[in-house]
């Protein structure tokens, strides 16, 4: 056999003792990166998870959220204080821990959207928003209308509440303006009569806070529902505006 033979047998013989090596080290990416992938999936599930968990408002993104995790783990049928630390006679006063009650998270209500979450992540890294300091020195953001909640969605301000996911009829088809006043006609001064033009929902049903009732704007013998307040003191509750 000739020295050129010799090499190239040499030669054949080295691959060959290397192809399973080359085997087992494809074998072995391919196993780490199949458990890189179940990590990412398992983690990215848990923090979808959280996500949608009133503790991820208060830990990720907002942190003067404190006010308004305090009353959504608020107790109904007890005392509790509102968002902005006010002593709440009866917590059922306020819509977050009712809905709490219920298993109704935050996300529910402020289903979150893009173009919203995206806005609200530049102000909060630069620092531009508005908040209100609380009567316990704490801060939240500024109370906004249901005009502000649903502009991001493109709907009316009466869907945050009315629709066949929250307040519905009995065949599940979304409530509407006529059906409320249908539910309320028993009372004597129905709440829900558009007699001085259109008054969203918020402007008595509060999530964070005590429950207001409008009509004592201008009715003196307006009825005050337990745990919730008259328009003038929920007019003494609201704290001044600061910048931060």
């Amino acid at each position: 056999m000739t020295e050129e033979n010799k090499a190239a047998e040499n030669v054949s013989a080295g691959e060959a003792a290397s192809a399973p090596s080359v085997k087992r080290s494809k074998r072995k990416l391919a196993g780490i990166i199949g458990v890189v992938a179940a990590v990412v999936v398992v983690a990215g599930a848990g923090f979808m998870v959280w996500h949608d968990q009133p503790s991820f408002c208060n830990a990720i993104c907002h942190t003067p959220m404190d006010g308004y995790l305090t009353t959504y783990e608020a107790t109904p049928g007890e005392s509790a204080t509102d968002k902005w630390g006010n002593e709440v006679a009866d917590a059922s006063s306020m819509l977050a821990p009712v809905h709490a009650q219920e298993g109704i998270t935050c996300v529910q209500c402020h289903v979150p959207q893009m173009s919203e979450q995206v806005t609200e992540g530049i102000g909060w890294l630069t620092g531009s928003y508005e908040v209100v300091q609380t009567t316990d020195e704490r801060f939240v953001p500024e109370e906004k209308a249901l005009s502000d909640l649903t502009a991001a969605r493109g709907i009316a301000s009466e869907a945050f509440c009315l629709n066949s996911g929250c307040h519905a009829n009995d065949d599940g088809s979304a409530m509407t303006r006529d059906d409320l006043i249908e539910k309320t006609s028993y009372m004597k001064r129905n709440p829900h009569v558009e007699e001085h033009g259109e008054v969203d929902c918020n402007e008595c049903h509060k999530a964070h806070r005590a429950s207001t009732v409008y009509c004592s704007k201008c009715h003196s013998d307006a009825t005050i529902l337990d745990g919730w307040v008259s328009y003038k003191e929920a007019e003494a509750l609201e704290p001044a505006a600061v910048s931060e």
